[in-house]
């Protein structure tokens, strides 16, 4: 899984601003795929060893959040825990037509903000490899009275191939422990 902690703060120079920058226009190439129904596209986002994660969340007493609030990919239940082969046969079934939870198709806006390099190898001004965080927000309006709302964090590496970012691990971290919609069918 993506490790979220980092062992040395980036600096925040100018090769740090414009490659933050061209990570925040991959996240909105990204979340404008996925709201205008392109998965295709939006597969092409996503390196072919992927690890996507949604770990379920726990309500745990005080103290114990980094131990037990989250489940891992490694054991235990999760939202998601999918590579690419998964996520292309999810995209193929919403694309069928007959997919009991997206027919008619949802209406889903993403809004990514708090776009934040955390590493990046080996530098900021050649980087190949990039941790980074950001949250979002997202919006899935289904039939005619269906709303839902996703609030939450994302923690991904992005790798660096022919020239483009491609996510190589997401980490979701949705911002509550039940899940309020009737099916989890959005792709974050």
């Amino acid at each position: 899984m993506p490790d979220n902690t980092v062992s040395a703060p980036i600096t925040r120079d100018d090769a740090y601003f414009r490659l933050r920058q061209e990570v925040e226009e991959f996240y909105y190439d990204e979340a404008s795929a996925l709201d205008e129904r392109r998965f295709d596209e939006w597969l092409e986002c996503l390196h072919e060893d992927i690890l996507y994660f949604m770990p379920m969340r726990f309500n745990v007493k005080f103290g114990q959040h980094a131990e037990r609030e989250n489940t891992t990919a490694d054991e235990g239940m999760s939202w998601f825990n999918e590579d690419k082969w998964t996520l292309k046969k999810r995209v193929e079934q919403i694309l069928t037509g007959v997919h009991y939870a997206e027919e008619p198709l949802s209406r889903v806006s993403h809004l990514i903000t708090n776009v934040q390099v955390k590493q990046a190898s080996p530098s900021a001004a050649d980087a190949q490899e990039i941790k980074t965080s950001c949250r979002f927000f997202v919006y899935q309006n289904r039939v005619e009275h269906e709303t839902y709302n996703y609030v939450g964090r994302r923690y991904d590496t992005l790798v660096r191939e022919n020239g483009r970012f491609q996510v190589i691990r997401r980490e979701i971290i949705l911002e509550q422990n039940i899940l309020l919609a009737k099916a989890l069918t959005t792709f974050f």
